[in-house]
């Protein structure tokens, strides 16, 4: 998986929201492989000196770069794009931010916060505040194709042809199927995360610039509605040696059931670990999981909020 690949796209052919009018940086035969260059989430407006006032005047028109678009001859609506994930070269700097506005609990935090991360790219845990330990996990946050519909749209939300995704387990050897819906596809990739929890649910991860190795292929008439991806093994590795924390939240609501969820986890590392709440808020989103627990036993529903132990120790 780690032989060289045939393209490199640099850092600075990077574009800001889908749209399927830009020009391709790349054309290549199906079964090609590219060395995708990224910038961090915030387009390089954020750097390791960065503070809260910087996140605060943040321009959200840039954010979420993405590296491309790639032309794949042949490459058809209805057809899909199936990305494999070869592998990570991770840059050792990343940032975590609670940006005002944005975030599953952006009421409860109006306040712009900033957290830098230095790790070591060959192994390490990346670090947190009062003993709060990361395991490094890097993945694309944002990787899709061009949607038909004509004109710019938002690279923010994601949609049925991929986009801003933040799916934690599209990791190395992960099999991705893109639907496409222009000729030549158009795929970009960005937004590179060096870890994240189901749910991201501050708004951010560890937003790390992070040069990806894919390879892209072509499923000819295959008509997907939706991404769909395969993993190469267990995925339970979720930094889960030393058991979980887990909190829930019950209701007939699932979005109410997820803010109460993670709320509760806030209140409980405040309580026992003495984090403060926007520091306990921003790690949830790096390492802690969200889950569907139960969605059938009317009116209520269960979400739980897994919050592995081991980043505690």
């Amino acid at each position: 998986m780690h032989s060289h690949p045939k393209h490199t796209i640099h850092r600075g052919h990077i574009h800001h929201g889908w749209n399927n009018a830009f020009p391709p940086v790349l054309r290549i035969a199906p079964g090609e492989t590219i060395q995708f260059e990224t910038k961090d989430a915030s387009s390089g407006q954020l750097s390791k000196t960065s503070t809260a006032a910087d996140l605060a005047k943040l321009d959200l028109a840039f954010v979420n770069p993405v590296t491309g678009p790639v032309f794949i001859d042949g490459a058809k609506p209805g057809d899909a794009v199936k990305v494999t994930v070869l592998n990570f070269k991770p840059s050792g700097w990343g940032w975590t931010g609670n940006i005002p506005g944005f975030g599953l609990l952006a009421d409860q935090f109006p306040d712009a916060k900033i957290h830098h991360w230095n790790y070591d790219p060959g192994l390490a845990p990346a670090m947190y505040g009062p003993g709060g330990r990361v395991p490094l996990r890097p993945f694309p946050g944002t990787i899709g194709v061009a949607p038909a519909a004509a004109g710019l749209h938002s690279i923010v939300p994601p949609r049925n042809v991929g986009g801003n995704m933040d799916v934690r387990d599209i990791v190395e050897g992960v099999e991705l199927y893109l639907p496409v819906e222009v000729d030549g596809a158009l795929f970009s990739v960005g937004d590179t995360h060096a870890a994240q929890g189901d749910g991201e649910v501050c708004g951010t991860a560890i937003e790390s610039p992070i040069d990806v190795a894919l390879k892209l292929e072509l499923v000819k008439d295959v008509n997907l509605k939706m991404p769909h991806y395969t993993t190469p093994g267990p995925i339970t590795d979720h930094f889960d040696k030393k058991g979980y924390e887990v909190t829930t939240g019950i209701g007939p609501d699932l979005m109410t059931g997820a803010r109460t969820a993670v709320s509760e986890m806030i209140d409980l590392l405040g309580k026992r670990y003495g984090y403060s709440a926007i520091d306990a808020y921003m790690l949830c989103s790096v390492c802690a999981d969200l889950r569907i627990s139960s969605i059938v036993d009317v009116p209520n529903w269960v979400v739980s909020f897994y919050f592995p132990r081991i980043v505690l120790e």
